[in-house]
């Protein structure tokens, strides 16, 4: 597969510059354009560009709403995210945004290089750790029991924001609640759910089936 230009987004100038030598490694003469912020990268969105690296962990907003908009552009831009972040509350809400493949900086240039140049081949560029955990994820689980306790209506939605990768703060600005209220419903969930993080509840919630893909 021809890449004659790529988008590199994270908020590190080290980290851009090491995807950006994986992006020549891997697709020789690649015009490859930078950003640090997701306002930066939504400039670079039209025309889109064949293929995007992204970090989710940017300072003014998520990553995932940068993959979201591509999305809704004509033609298909390979979205990859480029992230530190190997947990289930981050790697899902990308992957239903659209995200292409999934790969973590513990690697070299050269490695990352290699999976790039798998897409040709119709390979998901995907870290070894985030394939397994994808196998898990989708392994038959038993069923809840029928005394678990039901999570309300505002719960659910709580629910449904966390899971997207949103903070607390964002989540108390979309349902227009106060900060404290949206914790107070978080504890709630944590107990009905036998959780104790936001990563656990949200794979939970995931696999209950109380947030859809």
């Amino acid at each position: 597969m021809e890449i004659p230009r790529a988008l590199v987004v994270d908020d590190l100038a080290g980290s851009r510059d090491w995807l950006s030598r994986a992006l020549a490694l891997a697709f020789p003469g690649v015009h490859v354009q930078q950003a640090a912020t997701l306002a930066d990268a939504l400039m670079h969105v039209s025309p889109p560009p064949p293929l995007a690296l992204i970090d989710l962990g940017l300072p003014d907003g998520s990553g995932v709403r940068l993959i979201e908009a591509l999305r809704a552009q004509p033609g298909h831009t390979l979205c990859i995210v480029a992230t530190v972040f190997d947990d289930d509350a981050h790697l899902f809400p990308a992957l239903r945004a659209g995200a292409d493949g999934y790969v973590l900086k513990d690697q070299s240039p050269e490695a990352l290089a290699d999976m790039l140049r798998g897409i040709a081949a119709g390979q998901p560029p995907l870290s070894p750790s985030i394939a397994r955990r994808l196998l898990r994820h989708f392994q038959p689980i038993p069923a809840p029991a029928d005394t678990e306790e039901a999570l309300t209506a505002r719960e659910t939605d709580v629910l449904r924001l966390v899971a997207k990768g949103l903070t607390l703060a964002e989540v108390a600005n979309v349902l227009e609640l106060s900060r404290h209220t949206v914790a107070g419903y978080l504890k709630a969930i944590y107990r009905k759910l036998s959780v104790s993080t936001r990563a656990e509840a949200a794979l939970e919630a995931t696999r209950r089936g109380l947030v859809g893909y």
